[in-house]
């Protein structure tokens, strides 16, 4: 075992005493601010110590600083500071410290001291064993649950838009068999390329939580298991499992895999162990599992549930719909759904299109529902989960339930029950109503077509049960959070870890990277605390102060030229944040004394370049994010942000406190140095990432902040915040 204070001799031969090698990996949800303020801490803390030290962090706008094959070999120890899941089979063989990414901002030094005692990894192993006391760690079940949501939801939208492309260009409503596409057309091909995609997304989901668990080996049982889910011929059902076997399945074959790696076997069979053994064992094990214990009662809840809806048919309609609109929203595609629906379907032959027609009002409610939800409050939900709520609206739309999926094995304990509630309702209001529907299909394009009979009380019916569903996700979204934070219900601007959303994936590209003597990116900013309150403010027409020297232009970060800059005598300052930041967004001296005045006050500031539309909605966009998850980074920062299309371009602000505001940090310190990014939705791409990194390389120098507080006025503030670039 190495110590830091007496580094051995690394891998680099010839016999000399080097200087002690460390690894590190950072990486939170969002991407940006803790992941960057990890990794300088983690460098920094390396380099005060004479340790070389390569930091890769994981987040939203890329890798960046990956650790190569070099990197691994001749390092004495590892630190994975992460809230979400990382690979560590790269670190077989090597000392692995893994605790949550705070640990890394808060106690960088003591992490350094405890890598040299950490376990080694072994080959295959989940994850290291994080230090005792060490900083807050999602679970390893969460982390699962998040990559294989991650990893099925292009499946997802891929598959039902072009289902949906399909059957509203190609398809004519026929009452033996719904919405028809006719065979060997082109939208029938179209049609059978997005059923591929959604019969894959089941596997993928299960697939992609077994490799969570156990790495790679985990992966083909898991994949295979979730197929055998999905598919209820193999176990005598009229419907698979769908998304809730696949979870089952991904957890069970994740875990399988874990045990049998624990299986000690002589050494000639340990090199084919995770490429033959273990998966085919896996695999074979979990598949007969599924078919001869978990298959049966399946097929046996749906055989029953047919029966007992069966003897439903003569009782009061509203109570019948609610049944139906429940066992549609439930599983959405599984076999609680599928009862639903081919009861509903074979009640067509008979006369009898009433049924159908609860089934058809409860069946887009679902993805119409969270879809919206994802609109309505964009605090609640990743870009990521926003894009594919404007996919699961279109496939609503066309009666396409499984676009809500992602939510639901995102969050079962809130959207499963939301979707229930308002399927339940859906189906009761088209029950009273004696909606008809006379092809086995649902959602909106039925009605379009004229497969509907009582068309405004179909839509009626959906609007109330898909806006039930919206309010209920909400709240119970919302309480989630709050609760999982410590905060009061009440309390918008309150601070606390950002949350860990849906839909990211472990096994997705990481942003930045440090190495300990060139500190890197970092959008949050840690140092020595702040100098004395500023001198009040001069003029916005002050003459700019020269460049500081040392500062440099990051093109390798830049972003693009901003529209619509401050008139010519501020172009000349010359480009500060590419232009984002000139001096009429600068003001030393604001008067709020909480974080909503803060906010509003500085959206009124960015409003003086021009580029504001609408402050009022800039104002409320952002303290929509704040209640998503402070933007205080501690160290007396903080940054915050918004998409909207209340800014026409992109624009950067700054603004001191002298007695600083209450935002929430990390580490319990009044914000007194305030940066308000604003971006358009068009932009909204990486751009704030890009003016976050930018500003995270000099906020994390503490020199540079004591100039920022000790700047006279906003000609000189403007001078410091040109070493930026």
């Amino acid at each position: 075992m190495t110590s830091p204070t007496d580094p051995p001799a690394t891998g680099s031969g010839g016999g000399e005493r080097q200087r002690l090698k460390l690894l590190a990996v950072t990486a939170c949800p969002t991407g940006i601010a803790h992941t960057y303020m990890a990794a300088e801490k983690l460098a920094r803390a390396a380099e005060s110590r004479g340790i070389d030290m390569k930091v890769e962090t994981q987040g939203s706008i890329g890798a960046e600083n990956v650790l190569d094959d070099n990197d691994v070999r001749h390092a004495d120890g590892v630190i994975v500071a992460a809230d979400k899941d990382v690979d560590l089979s790269r670190f077989a063989g090597k000392r692995v410290l893994t605790v949550g990414v705070a640990e890394g901002i808060h106690h960088p030094e003591r992490l350094i001291e405890r890598v040299m005692s950490a376990p080694v990894h072994v080959a295959g192993a989940a994850s290291a064993a994080s230090a005792d006391g060490g900083g807050k760690e999602r679970s390893v079940g969460y982390k699962a649950l998040m990559n294989g949501v991650s990893y099925m939801i292009p499946f997802v939208v891929v598959g039902g838009l072009l289902i949906a492309i399909s059957l509203s260009l190609g398809g004519h409503t026929d009452p033996s068999g719904g919405l028809v596409i006719p065979k060997d057309s082109f939208w029938m091909d179209v049609n059978n390329i997005g059923v591929i995609g959604f019969t894959l997304m089941v596997p993928i989901l299960s697939g992609y939580i077994a490799y969570a668990i156990g790495d790679r080996p985990a992966l083909v049982p898991g994949v295979i298991g979730g197929w055998i889910a999905n598919t209820g011929e193999l176990y005598d059902s009229k419907a698979g499992a769908g998304f809730i076997g696949a979870i089952v399945t991904g957890f069970l074959a994740g875990y399988l895999v874990l045990w049998i790696k624990k299986v000690k076997v002589p050494k000639f069979a340990q090199p084919i162990m995770p490429i033959i053994v273990i998966p085919i064992v896996a695999t074979t094990a979990l598949g007969l599992f599924f078919v001869y214990v978990i298959g049966r009662p399946i097929s046996w809840v749906f055989e029953h549930l047919t029966d007992w809806l069966s003897g439903m048919t003569g009782t009061s309609a509203i109570l019948l719909g609610a049944v139906l609109g429940l066992m549609i929203a439930f599983d959405m595609g599984g076999p609680v759904n599928k009862t639903a629906f081919l009861f509903g379907a074979g009640l067509i032959a008979t006369g009898n299109q009433t049924v159908m027609g609860m089934c058809a009002a409860a069946i887009p409610v679902m993805p119409l529902g969270q879809g919206l939800a994802t609109l309505i409050r964009k605090r609640l939900y990743t870009e990521q989960e926003r894009e594919t709520g404007l996919a699961s609206l279109f496939m609503g739309c066309f009666g396409i339930s499984e676009g809500a999926i992602p939510f639901a094995a995102a969050r079962p304990t809130q959207v499963i029950p939301a979707n229930m509630l308002g399927g339940a309702v859906a189906g009761a209001i088209a029950g009273v109503a004696g909606v008809e529907d006379a092809v086995p299909h649902g959602g909106p394009i039925v009605a379009v077509l004229g497969a509907v009979s009582g068309v405004p009380m179909f839509f009626v019916a959906v609007v109330i049960g898909s806006v039930v569903t919206v309010l209920a996700t909400v709240a119970l979204v919302d309480v989630s959070e709050r609760r999982r934070r410590g905060e009061p219900s009440g309390d918008v601007g309150t601070a606390g870890s950002v949350p860990a959303p849906v839909a990211v994936g472990a096994g997705a590209p990481g942003v930045g990277g440090v190495v300990a003597r060139r500190a890197v990116p970092e959008s949050g900013a840690v140092g020595a605390s702040a100098s004395p309150a500023a001198a009040p403010a001069k003029p916005a027409g002050s003459e700019a102060a020269p460049t500081s020297e040392g500062s440099a232009a990051h093109t390798s970060e830049g972003s693009e030229e901003s529209a619509g800059s401050g008139p010519a005598a501020e172009t000349a300052l010359g480009d500060v944040l590419s232009g984002y930041l000139t001096q009429q967004s600068v003001k030393v001296q604001i008067d709020a004394a909480d974080k909503e005045s803060a906010i509003r006050e500085m959206g009124e500031l960015l409003a003086r370049t021009g580029r504001v539309a609408d402050v009022d909605e800039l104002v409320a966009c952002a303290l929509r994010r704040e209640a998503h998850g402070t933007t205080g980074l501690g160290e007396e920062i903080a940054i915050p942000h918004a998409k909207t299309d209340a800014v026409t371009a992109p624009v950067v602000g700054f603004a001191r406190s002298a007695q600083g505001v209450e935002w929430g940090s990390l580490d319990g310190t009044k914000a007194r140095l305030v940066f308000m990014i604003a971006v358009p939705e068009a932009a909204a791409g990486d751009e704030h990432l890009r003016i976050l990194a930018l500003l995270s390389r000099k906020l994390m120098d503490a020199g540079f902040r004591e100039r920022l507080l000790a700047a006279p006025d906003e000609a000189a503030v403007v001078g410091v915040l040109r070493e930026v670039g």
